[in-house]
C-alpha cells in the first residue's frame, strides 16, 4: 500500500442466525446453534470475531444472531455484547433479510463487510486483503472468491461448490463488501442468489439462458458474468480474488468440521 492510499474503515457484520435442529452438524455437536459449535475448544463465532478485532480495516463489529436465549448460553459472546464491544441485533428468517435488517442500523455512509459465523479459519490477513482490494475497486459491491486449485490442494477432502468460468475456477468465500449506499439495496435481492448458492447453474440462470449456455460450453468469463449481474441489478459488482485457500472454508457439514478440526490441531 502506498502512502497516497487512503485507509478505509469497515463496519463488520457477522451473520449468525440458526439453521434449525435438523442440521446433522448441529445434532452431532450438541451446541445450542451453529455459531456456537466448537472447533478446537472455541466456538466458531468467537474465532470470526477475534479475526475481525485483529484486522486493521475493521472499525466496529455487529452480530446478527443468534437468538437471545442462545446468546445467553455462551459467556464470552454474552460478555462482548453486554460490554458493548460488539453490537447485536435479532436475526431474521434468512441471511438476506438478516443482512438488510442489520445494515439499516448502520450509517449509510459506512462501508460494510459481511461474513458468516461458520468461517473459523478467517484471519485478519484475509480480511485486510479483501477490504483493501475492495476499497481500491470502482465497485458498489464486491464478493470474495478463491481459486479452486488452491482450495483443492489445501483441503483435498472438502466438498466445495465450484464456479467454472472461462479462464478460472473459483470457490465462494462468504465475504461481501457493501461499499456504497446504493449497494445496500442488493441485500433485498440476495435471497435470489442465496437460495441457489450450491447450484452454479441456477445462479447463472439469473443472467438468462444465453449465459447458461455459454457457461455450460466453458465460454463465460467471470468478468462477463459480473458485468451482466451489474446491469441486472444496476450496480457495479466486482470480484476480489483471494490467494488464501482457507478464505473459502466454511463449516457446512460434519465432514467440514472434521477437516477444519484436524487443520487447527495440527498447528499445535
Amino acid at each position: 500500500m502506498t502512502g497516497a492510499t487512503q485507509q478505509i474503515s469497515f463496519q463488520a457484520l457477522v451473520l449468525a442466525g440458526d439453521r434449525g435442529t435438523t442440521d446433522p452438524l448441529l445434532a452431532q455437536s450438541e451446541a445450542c446453534c451453529k455459531a456456537m459449535i466448537e472447533i478446537d475448544g472455541t466456538p466458531m463465532v468467537l474465532r470470526v470475531l477475534a479475526a475481525l478485532e485483529a484486522a486493521e480495516s475493521i472499525n466496529g463489529r455487529m452480530l446478527s444472531g443468534p437468538k437471545p436465549e442462545q446468546l445467553a448460553i455462551e459467556p464470552e459472546v454474552r460478555r462482548l455484547v453486554e460490554t458493548g464491544e460488539i453490537d447485536w441485533c435479532e436475526p431474521r428468517a434468512t441471511p438476506s433479510s438478516s443482512a438488510s435488517h442489520a445494515m439499516d442500523q448502520i450509517s449509510h455512509d459506512t462501508p460494510v463487510l459481511i461474513t458468516t459465523a461458520d468461517h473459523p479459519l478467517l484471519s485478519a490477513r484475509i480480511i485486510d486483503h479483501f477490504c483493501r482490494e475492495s476499497a481500491a475497486s470502482d465497485a458498489d459491491l464486491t464478493v470474495g472468491l478463491a481459486p479452486y486449485s488452491k482450495v483443492q490442494q489445501a483441503f483435498p477432502g472438502m466438498k466445495k461448490t465450484v464456479l467454472r468460468f472461462k479462464g478460472g475456477h473459483y470457490c465462494g468465500c462468504n465475504l461481501f463488501a457493501f461499499l456504497t449506499p446504493h449497494a445496500r439495496g442488493f441485500a433485498n435481492h440476495w435471497r435470489q442468489v442465496e437460495s441457489d448458492r450450491k447450484n452454479p447453474l441456477k445462479m447463472i440462470r439469473l443472467l438468462g439462458w444465453g449465459a447458461v449456455i455459454r457457461y455450460l460450453l466453458g465460454l463465460l468469463t467471470l468478468d462477463e458474468a459480473l458485468d451482466s449481474l451489474s446491469r441486472k441489478f444496476d450496480l457495479r459488482i466486482r470480484a476480489v480474488i483471494l490467494p488464501y485457500a482457507e478464505a473459502a472454508v466454511d463449516v457446512d457439514s460434519v465432514r467440514d468440521h472434521y477437516i477444519v478440526q484436524e487443520k487447527l490441531t495440527s498447528k499445535h
